[in-house]
Parts: C-alpha cells; sequence; structure tokens
C-alpha cells in the first residue's frame, strides 16, 4: 500500500472513527483502525463490536492495499502534524506503516485485515431519507432522558417508532429512566411508515448526533431486525439495537392534570438554576410554592443555608405546594425554544406534565420529589 492525502482530511476522517475505539481492549484488534486504499479514496472503518463508523478520505494512491494500526495513536500523530501537510502511508513489507509527512516520520505496528470484524453484513428491511436538522432535533430533545442504569437494559436508548397523530404519520423518539420521561416528534418520513419499534443505544445516539451537525445535509436511515445504519455524507455508522421491550410509556403520561401553570421560560429556568446552588448534590430538591398568579421557588438545605425567589406566572387554580429535582427541570427547561412553557399538574405526588405552549412537538413528564 502507498497512499498520499491532506493531514486535514484524514484527521477529519480519523477523528469521526476513533471515538469508537474504546481506550481499553481486551481483544487487541478492536484497538485498530482499518485502512483500505482503493479506487482513489482511503477508507477508515473502526468497531467496538456494538458500535462500527466507516468514512471516506479523497487520497491519491499509488499502490492499493489495506491493514490495521492503532487508531488513538495515528490520530494523535496526525493531530500534532502541522497544519497543510501531506500524509504519506506505505506498506513495503511487514515490518509496519511507515507513515511521513515533511521532516516527521513514524511506523507503526499492524495487525492483519483478516483479523478486523465486520458488523455491515445485514439485510435492511426499511429505508428512510431525511434532513439533519429535523433528525438531531428528535435525538436533542430526548437524549438526556436516557437512562444510565444497566440492570433496565432496554432504557439505554431511545426508542424510535412511528405513531398515528390526529391522521398523521409521525416519527417519534422517546427516552425515560424512570423519573422523567422526554417525548419529540416529528412528520415521518417516506419509508418510515411501517418500521418496527426499535431502541437505539446510548453509544450510538451520542455518536450519530456529532454527525448530523451540518443543517443543509440529509441522513439516510436503514433498519433491520437487529440493527441500525445512518449515512451523512462519507461516514456510514452502523449500530446493533437493544434487543429489549420498551414499556408502555402512554400509561406514564397524565391525562387528567387540571391544574395549569404558564411561565416565561428564560426567567423559570435562571431563577432555579440561582436557588439550587444552596442545594445538596445528593437531594438537588427545589420546592416549588404555587398561589394565583406567583410562584415562589425555595431550597432549604441544612448543611449550606436557604434561598427564595419570586417569579410572577400564569396560574389560577387552587394554591400548590410540589418539589422536583432541580437539575431535572433545568434538563428539560434547556430543550424548549418557546418563550412560554405550560406545566400541567395535579397534586404533590403525582407526575407533572411539561410542554411548550401552544405547541405539540415535544412534551416532557417528572415525577415529583418529596420536600
Amino acid at each position: 500500500m502507498r497512499v498520499t492525502l491532506e493531514r486535514s482530511n484524514l484527521l477529519k476522517s480519523l477523528n469521526h472513527v476513533q471515538r469508537v475505539v474504546e481506550r481499553r481492549n481486551t481483544i487487541p484488534i478492536l484497538s485498530n483502525v482499518l485502512l483500505k486504499a482503493k479506487d482513489g479514496q482511503l477508507m477508515l472503518k473502526a468497531t467496538d463490536l456494538d458500535l462500527e463508523v466507516t468514512e471516506t478520505a479523497p487520497a491519491a494512491i499509488d499502490q492499493e492495499g489495506s491493514t490495521t494500526v492503532p487508531a488513538h495513536m495515528l490520530y494523535d500523530i496526525v493531530r500534532k502534524l502541522p497544519e497543510g501537510s501531506e500524509v504519506m502511508m506505505t506498506i513495503s513489507d511487514d515490518s509496519g506503516l511507515r507513515l511521513v509527512a515533511g521532516r516527521s516520520q513514524f511506523r507503526l505496528q499492524m495487525l492483519p485485515e483478516s483479523d478486523f470484524p465486520d458488523l455491515t453484513a445485514s439485510e435492511f428491511s426499511h429505508t428512510f431519507r431525511m434532513g439533519c436538522t429535523e433528525f438531531k432535533n428528535l435525538i436533542d430533545r430526548t437524549q438526556f432522558a436516557i437512562s444510565t442504569e444497566e440492570t433496565r437494559y432496554y432504557l439505554n436508548g431511545i426508542y424510535l417508532h412511528c405513531v398515528e397523530d390526529d391522521g398523521t404519520t409521525m416519527l417519534r423518539a422517546v427516552a425515560t429512566d424512570g423519573h422523567r420521561l422526554a417525548q419529540a416528534q416529528t412528520a415521518a418520513p417516506d419509508g418510515a411508515d411501517g418500521m418496527p419499534g426499535i431502541i437505539v443505544p446510548r453509544k450510538a445516539v451520542g455518536e450519530v448526533q456529532k454527525l448530523l451537525e451540518d443543517p443543509d445535509a440529509s441522513v439516510t436511515v436503514e433498519l433491520s431486525d437487529s440493527k441500525i445504519r445512518f449515512t451523512v455524507g462519507a461516514v456510514v455508522l452502523t449500530s446493533k439495537l437493544i434487543d429489549g421491550t420498551f414499556p408502555d410509556y402512554n400509561r406514564v403520561i397524565p391525562a387528567g392534570n387540571d391544574k395549569e401553570l404558564v411561565l416565561d421560560r428564560a426567567s423559570f429556568s435562571a431563577a432555579v438554576d440561582r436557588v439550587s446552588t444552596i442545594a445538596s448534590d445528593r437531594g438537588r430538591a427545589v420546592k416549588l410554592s404555587l398561589s394565583e398568579g406567583q410562584l415562589v421557588l425555595s431550597v432549604n438545605n441544612p448543611d449550606s443555608g436557604s434561598a427564595e425567589e419570586e417569579l410572577s406566572v400564569g396560574y389560577t387554580a387552587d394554591a400548590l405546594d410540589i418539589g422536583f429535582n432541580s437539575r431535572y427541570l433545568l434538563d428539560i427547561t434547556n430543550q424548549l425554544s418557546a418563550d412560554e412553557t405550560t406545566f400541567m399538574l395535579a397534586d404533590p405526588g403525582s407526575p407533572t406534565l411539561i410542554r411548550e405552549k401552544n405547541q405539540s412537538g415535544a412534551l416532557y413528564v417528572l415525577m415529583p420529589m418529596r420536600v
């Protein structure tokens, strides 16, 4: 193999693929990135056996070939090379990969391509394409509620499925950790209708989120019973799905909450942030005391003191005291974009429904805390 390419192109591609590689591996080949020079392109591939990322970069190829080398080491080398430099990689024998850039020379140990696992062999039953901005919006608005508790592994991802809503087929994303639930949806693109409900793992969600930055680009999504594949430009990300059944989340969404609280999102978020400075790291509880037209936020911490702040709000129901985890409140308000937010409350022990006023795209359910 003998290939030459721009340092910037190689670095961009390595940045995408090396993130998948775990720092500690018991299987040596999983620490490596596969390099394959062919047809005027250098293909780079990395995997952790659950997730696989492939990207191609334009290159001048004098001799086709392939090998695998340590992913993080190669990334660190290329990252430290001067901007604008050209990188030449050659294999002339089995002594290693020789990398030359300007006056710098490196030789990296290799493992054979035949040892590298292939995750992509699968038949995909459903394919759809949509704008990166739309798909990223689904992820951004729900990702924070993914559970990190390994015992309930089926909550360790985003549940992606199609639903009928007012006669329109919607692509809906749902995540919950048992304390809060996040739901976002958008009109289902062509090809999504009839897709199976799938649970996309947390790591795959985080990686694809980074690929959706270009607002003018689109993402192609392919599904099978056990895998999902995302294609954005020259990057292909394939992931295994979580093999489990997502719970019936509709049972958690309250329908009879009759106490409506309307408030300014930015003012409320800033006030919660201020008073929660006093809260203990363990409890993080903030108390909301509601009366007509007024909300009082308060925190009492025996170890450090107390805090209180008043806000003018739209509220005409009976007086109510209810407590929430301040971090969870901030996570939700950070996902909302409208100026006004609506809380639908019932009593101090029942879940609260939170959504943007006059918008139905996203909704959140938050369990109260005892304060």
